[in-house]
Protein backbone atom coordinates (compact mmCIF):
# COMPACT_ATOMS: atom_id res chain seq x y z
CA UNK A 1 0.00 0.00 0.00
CA UNK A 2 1.25 3.67 -0.74
CA UNK A 3 1.89 6.13 1.65
CA UNK A 4 0.76 8.91 -1.09
CA UNK A 5 3.72 10.86 -2.99
CA UNK A 6 6.79 9.98 -2.97
CA UNK A 7 8.81 14.11 -2.10
CA UNK A 8 10.70 14.57 -4.90
CA UNK A 9 13.93 14.71 -2.72
CA UNK A 10 13.19 11.03 -2.27
CA UNK A 11 12.33 10.17 -6.11
CA UNK A 12 14.91 8.39 -8.40
CA UNK A 13 15.09 11.58 -10.11
CA UNK A 14 16.66 13.32 -6.95
CA UNK A 15 19.62 10.91 -7.30
CA UNK A 16 21.05 10.71 -10.73
CA UNK A 17 24.27 9.12 -9.97
CA UNK A 18 21.86 5.95 -9.40
CA UNK A 19 21.34 5.22 -13.13
CA UNK A 20 24.71 6.18 -14.28
CA UNK A 21 26.77 2.72 -13.34
CA UNK A 22 29.58 2.37 -15.83
CA UNK A 23 28.13 5.08 -18.18
CA UNK A 24 30.08 5.19 -21.93
CA UNK A 25 30.62 7.47 -24.15
CA UNK A 26 32.02 6.71 -28.08
CA UNK A 27 34.61 9.28 -29.07
CA UNK A 28 34.01 8.62 -32.60
CA UNK A 29 30.28 9.49 -32.47
CA UNK A 30 30.07 12.44 -30.15
CA UNK A 31 31.05 16.00 -30.86
CA UNK A 32 31.51 18.67 -28.30
CA UNK A 33 29.98 21.78 -28.58
CA UNK A 34 31.29 24.90 -27.38
CA UNK A 35 28.33 27.82 -27.18
CA UNK A 36 28.92 31.54 -27.51
CA UNK A 37 32.37 31.29 -25.96
CA UNK A 38 32.60 34.97 -27.42
CA UNK A 39 34.32 37.75 -26.42
CA UNK A 40 31.18 39.94 -26.05
CA UNK A 41 30.58 37.35 -23.55
CA UNK A 42 33.63 37.05 -21.63
CA UNK A 43 32.07 38.62 -18.44
CA UNK A 44 29.79 36.20 -17.83
CA UNK A 45 32.32 33.23 -18.73
CA UNK A 46 34.79 34.56 -16.21
CA UNK A 47 32.25 35.52 -13.32
CA UNK A 48 31.00 31.41 -13.84
CA UNK A 49 34.63 30.73 -14.07
CA UNK A 50 33.87 28.13 -16.66
CA UNK A 51 37.02 29.24 -19.25
CA UNK A 52 39.78 26.59 -17.57
CA UNK A 53 37.04 23.79 -17.20
CA UNK A 54 35.96 24.21 -20.78
CA UNK A 55 40.13 24.15 -21.70
CA UNK A 56 40.65 21.63 -20.31
CA UNK A 57 37.48 19.38 -21.61
CA UNK A 58 38.45 20.43 -24.93
CA UNK A 59 41.83 19.35 -25.02
CA UNK A 60 41.02 16.20 -23.31
CA UNK A 61 38.16 15.35 -25.91
CA UNK A 62 40.64 15.98 -28.97
CA UNK A 63 43.10 13.91 -27.34
CA UNK A 64 40.38 10.96 -27.46
CA UNK A 65 39.50 11.56 -31.26
CA UNK A 66 36.37 13.65 -30.15
CA UNK A 67 35.23 16.67 -32.87
CA UNK A 68 34.72 19.98 -31.22
CA UNK A 69 32.41 22.55 -32.51
CA UNK A 70 32.42 26.35 -31.97
CA UNK A 71 28.87 27.62 -31.78
CA UNK A 72 29.30 31.37 -32.58
CA UNK A 73 26.73 34.08 -32.87
CA UNK A 74 27.29 35.43 -36.57
CA UNK A 75 24.34 38.63 -36.73
CA UNK A 76 24.60 41.33 -40.06
CA UNK A 77 25.14 44.57 -38.55
CA UNK A 78 22.41 46.33 -40.31
CA UNK A 79 19.75 43.46 -38.30
CA UNK A 80 18.36 41.98 -41.38
CA UNK A 81 18.82 38.57 -39.69
CA UNK A 82 17.86 39.71 -36.35
CA UNK A 83 15.22 37.31 -34.86
CA UNK A 84 11.37 38.88 -34.79
CA UNK A 85 10.15 37.15 -32.36
CA UNK A 86 8.90 39.53 -28.91
CA UNK A 87 9.75 39.06 -25.54
CA UNK A 88 8.75 40.93 -22.66
CA UNK A 89 12.04 40.89 -21.23
CA UNK A 90 15.66 41.92 -22.47
CA UNK A 91 18.75 40.15 -22.00
CA UNK A 92 19.50 41.23 -18.34
CA UNK A 93 15.97 40.87 -17.46
CA UNK A 94 14.18 44.73 -18.29
CA UNK A 95 11.10 45.35 -19.44
CA UNK A 96 11.02 46.78 -22.89
CA UNK A 97 8.93 49.72 -23.01
CA UNK A 98 8.74 53.33 -24.70
CA UNK A 99 11.81 54.01 -22.76
CA UNK A 100 13.50 50.61 -23.45
CA UNK A 101 12.77 50.15 -26.83
CA UNK A 102 13.17 46.66 -28.29
CA UNK A 103 16.57 46.17 -30.63
CA UNK A 104 16.64 46.47 -34.04
CA UNK A 105 20.21 45.44 -34.96
CA UNK A 106 22.75 43.35 -32.61
CA UNK A 107 25.32 44.16 -30.10
CA UNK A 108 27.78 43.94 -32.82
CA UNK A 109 27.76 42.81 -36.26
CA UNK A 110 29.67 40.13 -38.63
CA UNK A 111 33.34 40.19 -38.86
CA UNK A 112 33.20 41.96 -35.23
CA UNK A 113 36.52 40.90 -32.81
CA UNK A 114 33.51 40.90 -30.21
CA UNK A 115 31.93 37.71 -31.85
CA UNK A 116 35.75 35.78 -31.57
CA UNK A 117 36.06 33.09 -29.65
CA UNK A 118 37.66 33.36 -26.85
CA UNK A 119 41.39 32.73 -27.23
CA UNK A 120 42.06 30.95 -24.30
CA UNK A 121 40.27 28.11 -25.27
CA UNK A 122 41.96 27.42 -28.36
CA UNK A 123 40.11 26.80 -31.05
CA UNK A 124 42.08 25.33 -34.01
CA UNK A 125 41.74 25.19 -37.57
CA UNK A 126 40.60 21.48 -37.44
CA UNK A 127 37.69 22.16 -35.30
CA UNK A 128 33.88 22.82 -36.49
CA UNK A 129 32.97 26.57 -37.11
CA UNK A 130 29.29 26.90 -36.26
CA UNK A 131 28.22 30.64 -36.80
CA UNK A 132 24.55 30.39 -36.10
CA UNK A 133 21.52 33.45 -36.36
CA UNK A 134 19.32 32.08 -33.87
CA UNK A 135 19.26 30.89 -30.52
CA UNK A 136 19.91 26.81 -31.61
CA UNK A 137 23.11 26.08 -32.40
CA UNK A 138 21.27 23.40 -34.96
CA UNK A 139 18.87 25.52 -36.47
CA UNK A 140 20.13 26.36 -40.23
CA UNK A 141 23.28 25.64 -38.77
CA UNK A 142 26.22 23.15 -40.80
CA UNK A 143 26.16 21.31 -37.23
CA UNK A 144 23.16 18.82 -38.44
CA UNK A 145 25.29 18.20 -41.47
CA UNK A 146 28.50 18.10 -39.86
CA UNK A 147 26.77 15.14 -37.24
CA UNK A 148 25.44 13.10 -39.81
CA UNK A 149 27.95 13.22 -42.21
CA UNK A 150 30.59 11.91 -38.85
CA UNK A 151 27.86 9.11 -37.74
CA UNK A 152 27.52 11.06 -34.50
CA UNK A 153 24.46 11.19 -32.29
CA UNK A 154 25.56 12.63 -29.33
CA UNK A 155 26.01 16.28 -28.20
CA UNK A 156 28.04 17.31 -25.49
CA UNK A 157 27.36 21.12 -24.72
CA UNK A 158 29.17 23.50 -22.38
CA UNK A 159 28.93 27.26 -22.68
CA UNK A 160 25.77 29.66 -22.63
CA UNK A 161 23.51 31.10 -21.71
CA UNK A 162 22.37 28.07 -20.09
CA UNK A 163 18.39 28.98 -20.32
CA UNK A 164 18.70 30.68 -23.83
CA UNK A 165 21.09 29.31 -26.15
CA UNK A 166 22.18 25.61 -24.37
CA UNK A 167 18.44 25.13 -23.70
CA UNK A 168 17.56 25.67 -27.30
CA UNK A 169 19.85 23.27 -28.53
CA UNK A 170 18.88 20.59 -26.07
CA UNK A 171 15.30 20.84 -27.14
CA UNK A 172 16.45 20.81 -30.70
CA UNK A 173 18.82 17.96 -30.34
CA UNK A 174 16.26 16.07 -28.63
CA UNK A 175 13.53 16.90 -31.17
CA UNK A 176 16.19 15.33 -33.85
CA UNK A 177 16.71 11.69 -31.42
CA UNK A 178 20.17 13.29 -31.04
CA UNK A 179 21.59 12.34 -27.28
CA UNK A 180 22.53 15.23 -25.03
CA UNK A 181 25.13 15.59 -22.38
CA UNK A 182 25.29 19.35 -20.66
CA UNK A 183 28.14 19.57 -18.79
CA UNK A 184 27.07 21.29 -15.39
CA UNK A 185 30.44 22.79 -14.72
CA UNK A 186 30.91 24.28 -18.13
CA UNK A 187 28.29 26.32 -18.41
CA UNK A 188 27.72 30.38 -17.88
CA UNK A 189 24.42 32.14 -17.46
CA UNK A 190 21.85 34.02 -15.06
CA UNK A 191 21.35 33.12 -11.48
CA UNK A 192 18.80 31.30 -10.12
CA UNK A 193 18.23 30.62 -13.73
CA UNK A 194 21.25 28.52 -14.41
CA UNK A 195 20.69 26.50 -11.73
CA UNK A 196 16.98 25.67 -12.07
CA UNK A 197 17.53 24.63 -15.40
CA UNK A 198 20.40 22.13 -14.76
CA UNK A 199 18.80 20.75 -11.82
CA UNK A 200 14.67 20.98 -12.41
CA UNK A 201 14.63 20.96 -16.67
CA UNK A 202 17.45 19.64 -18.12
CA UNK A 203 17.43 16.15 -16.47
CA UNK A 204 13.75 15.78 -17.56
CA UNK A 205 15.14 16.60 -21.07
CA UNK A 206 18.95 14.98 -21.15
CA UNK A 207 21.59 13.88 -19.09
CA UNK A 208 23.70 16.37 -17.53
CA UNK A 209 27.22 15.20 -15.91
CA UNK A 210 30.57 17.01 -14.68
CA UNK A 211 33.56 17.40 -16.90
CA UNK A 212 34.87 14.48 -15.01
CA UNK A 213 32.04 12.22 -15.46
CA UNK A 214 32.00 13.35 -19.20
CA UNK A 215 35.72 12.10 -19.15
CA UNK A 216 35.39 9.29 -17.28
CA UNK A 217 32.71 8.03 -19.93
CA UNK A 218 34.97 8.07 -22.86
CA UNK A 219 37.90 6.59 -21.00
CA UNK A 220 35.60 3.44 -19.67
CA UNK A 221 34.55 3.24 -23.59
CA UNK A 222 37.87 3.56 -24.53
CA UNK A 223 38.94 1.38 -22.14
CA UNK A 224 36.16 -1.57 -23.02
CA UNK A 225 36.71 -1.28 -26.61
CA UNK A 226 40.80 -1.74 -26.11
CA UNK A 227 40.10 -5.16 -24.17
CA UNK A 228 40.22 -8.69 -25.51
CA UNK A 229 36.87 -9.26 -24.70
CA UNK A 230 35.76 -6.38 -26.60
CA UNK A 231 37.37 -7.50 -30.01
Amino acid sequence: MSDGPVPASASAAADPTRWRGDERLDPARTVLCAFDLLEIYRAAAEAAGVIPTVRRLVDACRDRGVLVAWARADHRADGADLARSLADLDGRHQAFGPDHPRPTVPSAGQGSPLYRTLPELGQRSDDVDVPKHRWSALEGTCLPATLRARGADTLVLVGGSTHVGIAATAYAARDLDLQVVVVRDGLTGREPQRTFFTDEVFPRVCRVRSSDEVLDAFGRFIASSASPRAR
